[in-house]
């Protein structure tokens, strides 16, 4: 309808002037309002009640300077972000990113998926991010720890098991989450709920390690099995190679694919016998050294320096596991050539708007990510769940349900989708079923 059209236009116009120096978010924002307009036409009353026009608009922004001092004796001072972005179906959820190219734009769009992400897990769970510019690698465990309670003495001041509850991301693991937790506690005492993707001895979760990486696996299998397809046999590439890529790894080897490629920010590894995981895990994990190290153990496999998805090579399978926009339309014209029939997003955002269009025009199947990746969400609130009750489930119990919830999302996209008349347009059945629900709580709840 016209007036749709036109609200959304002004949304995204209004948008775009207060938030200009923020492309990232722009770039969400973007790709979420252009597929919301069947829903609005169906829900007139959003309009009125200017949904879009809230949502948009973080009810938190939180930034902070964070002063720590190297192994040398020298300050140094990072900034700190917390987006608490929509709590109307449930506490703030979603990582924290320690990188140096974390900003404002970043945390943002970010916290702003994280809102549909949680939602379609159809987990009582509401939308946030949160992070620092600040950069782990070459640090010493002491730097990280100094940093991290640093980061925390100002960050507890906003958190809380029925509030705001952090996990990880890029650059925050388990380490990371320890440091982070022994800080809380130190300040606030002992609540094993305010964080999530903890060690197992103070009320983590088994199966929350593999979570992602896993869950991304299971969305994709029910997305390929729809159209007659399965991973055995299959090439599939990989980019990334941590936490989500290794165990995106894992599980594609276990349903019979064959992994031939992964990568990290310095280059790839193409190794068409198949990825040797407990390489990767020992490189990565143990010694924390760069994927090149690889090819150096396995002499068949080849080391290249720059983007993965430029490399030229007949494969079946893209699972983009990395960081945002890492597949340009470049890119997504080479994954296309060389026989791609699906992709399914393990990072967030990793496609930009341009390959999103191409993936659509050539027909491939196409998992976006705040469905794809929606694993570790997942199983963050099933530890938030076992903390509430002071409970550890076993792991096969976890993972049937993260299956369960993975097999779920995507027949919710899928549904929701051919409900609205765009068969097979899995951006907008995650958008629309991820918006639904949290406009159905904003409406009810009044304007606040």
């Amino acid at each position: 309808m016209v007036e749709t059209k036109k609200y959304i236009a002004s949304i995204y116009q209004l948008t775009c002037e207060r938030d200009e120096y923020q492309p990232e978010f722009l770039q969400a924002v973007k790709e979420f309002l252009d597929t919301i307009e069947p829903a609005l036409d169906k829900h007139p009353e959003w309009i009125d009640q200017n949904i879009l026009g809230r949502i948009l608009e973080p009810e938190k922004i939180l930034q902070f300077r964070v002063p720590w001092v190297t192994d040398e004796g020298k300050a140094e001072v990072n900034r700190g972000f917390r987006v608490q972005f929509n709590s109307a179906i449930g506490p703030y959820k979603g990582g924290l990113r320690f990188h140096p190219t974390v900003n404002q734009s970043i945390i943002k769009f970010l916290g702003f998926e994280q809102i549909f992400k949680n939602s379609l897990t159809g987990l009582p769970i509401g939308g946030g991010k949160g992070g620092s510019d600040f950069n782990p690698k070459g640090k010493s465990d002491a730097e990280i720890m100094r940093f991290c309670q640093s980061f925390m003495t100002e960050l507890q001041k906003y958190i809380g098991p029925d509030i705001d509850v952090p996990a990880g991301d890029i650059g925050v693991g388990a380490r990371e989450i320890g440091y982070l937790f022994g800080q809380y506690k130190r300040l606030n005492g002992f609540q094993n709920g305010v964080l999530t993707g903890k060690p197992l001895l103070y009320g983590g979760s088994l199966g929350r390690t593999e979570a992602t990486g896993y869950g991304l696996v299971y969305f994709t299998k029910a997305m390929i099995e729809d159209a007659g397809k399965s991973f055995k046999g299959q090439k599939v590439m990989v980019s990334g190679s941590g936490n989500v890529a290794q165990y995106a790894i894992e599980k594609v080897t276990a349903f019979g694919g064959t992994v031939i490629g992964c990568s990290d920010s310095n280059g790839y590894i193409i190794d068409e016998k198949g990825i040797r995981l407990e390489t990767i895990k020992h490189l990565k994990e143990v010694k924390r050294e760069r994927i090149k190290e690889y090819a150096e153990i396995h002499r068949e496999a080849n080391y290249y320096e720059g983007n993965i998805w430029d490399h030229e090579i007949a494969f079946d399978i893209a699972l983009p596991c990395a960081t945002q926009n890492e597949i340009m339309k470049e890119q997504a014209e080479k994954l296309i050539a060389q026989g791609v029939f699906a992709v399914a997003e393990g990072a967030n955002m990793p496609s930009d708007l341009d390959s999103i269009q191409l993936y659509k025009k050539a027909g491939l199947l196409y998992g976006p990510a705040k469905a794809a990746n929606a694993g570790g969400v997942a199983v963050s609130a099933l530890e938030m769940s076992q903390n509430s009750q002071r409970l550890s489930w076993s792991f096969e119990e976890v993972d049937s349900q993260l299956k369960e919830i993975m097999q779920q999302i995507y027949q919710k996209v899928r549904d929701t989708a051919a409900q609205y008349g765009y068969p097979g347009d899995f951006t907008l059945g995650a958008n629309i079923a991820g918006f639904e629900k949290v406009a159905q709580a904003m409406l009810t709840q009044g304007i606040i």
